[in-house]
């Protein structure tokens, strides 16, 4: 991938937040509203190993979506956490800023000055 991309849930305040700050930096992105464009399998496992995290390290542990499947007691297999985030985006977390080789959650200021390049 190419440039910056922001997954993004205009519905999550954490999400607004960080699409306004790479706004407010002048950044060029592309925003990708994940919910209703989810990600393949091999785009979520590239993205993961991007940030350098599991699946159940970005899931949505407490969405009514991941008590319904259990997912706090499934068994770790990547794979198969994949399988099921795909199927569900709503569990993976937001928003996931990408930029040339990395990626981030940019859950908070600092993880987006991270996405941006800054320290």
């Amino acid at each position: 991938m190419s440039g910056t991309e922001i997954w993004h849930n205009p519905r999550c305040s954490k999400s607004r937040a960080a699409k306004a700050a790479l706004d407010e930096a002048g950044i060029e992105y592309t925003e990708r509203r994940y919910l209703d464009e989810p990600p393949t399998a091999d785009e979520l496992d590239a993205v993961l190993t991007r940030i350098g995290a599991e699946p159940w390290d970005v899931a949505r542990l407490n969405e009514p979506k991941a008590k319904e499947l259990g997912l706090k007691n499934l068994e770790r297999d990547r794979a198969r956490w994949i399988e099921i985030m795909v199927a569900n985006p709503v569990l993976i977390q937001r928003p996931i800023v990408l930029t040339g080789e990395t990626a981030v959650v940019a859950r908070d200021d600092a993880s987006v000055r991270l996405a941006l390049g800054e320290h």
